[in-house]
């Protein structure tokens, strides 16, 4: 017998900006409260125009709760913004406004992405997508991730600075020597 109380969940893991058949895939795990993620955001949203075609982005969930207390509760609307296809727009959005992150905030966001769930605010209260953040968090843990941003270029820890020519540098190491040319 089917439980029709279950919830489906759309997790964030299945949603990648960039070709699917991409040569180099990026992944990184981050904090909406943490500026330096916000500016690796931005430096990853720079290559995926440098580079279009050639490579494609995930964003992981790794909220650091104990020095972002509400990083958690922004992780969980970008959850619920992937279960209307609208991750990227919510993303951007709550990297832009990191420093104001409450929950009246969140479902400000919300609606300026096109989120239409009338029951965004009920849903967060009641951490529907909380084990799904916890999984991503859990997922980083497993691959070594202490801090964020955490970036991994197909699979591989990258260890290099977070700025366009260090990753740039990096992505053209990377990529086959047929797609060298920039």
């Amino acid at each position: 017998m089917i439980n029709q109380n279950k919830l489906e969940i759309i997790e964030p893991r299945t949603v990648w900006i960039g070709e699917e058949k991409a040569e180099l895939s990026l992944v990184m795990y981050g904090d909406y409260e943490s500026e330096a993620c916000a500016k690796a955001q931005d430096v990853i949203d720079l290559l995926l125009k440098q580079y279009d075609g050639r490579i494609r982005f995930q964003f992981r969930h790794f909220p650091l709760t104990r020095i972002h207390q509400f990083a958690h509760k922004a992780a969980e609307a970008a959850v619920a913004a992937v279960q209307e296809g609208k991750f990227w727009e919510m993303h951007h959005l709550l990297f832009a406004h990191r420093k104001r992150l409450g929950s009246i905030s969140l479902k400000e966001y919300a609606f300026e992405a096109g989120v239409k769930d009338k029951n965004f605010i009920p849903k967060l209260v009641d951490s529907v997508y909380g084990w799904t953040v916890r999984a991503d968090l859990l997922e980083g843990v497993g691959k070594g991730v202490r801090d964020v941003p955490a970036l991994f270029i197909n699979d591989q820890l990258y260890d290099g600075k977070f700025t366009q020519p260090a990753l740039s540098k990096t992505l053209l190491e990377r990529l086959p020597a047929r797609k060298k040319r920039a």
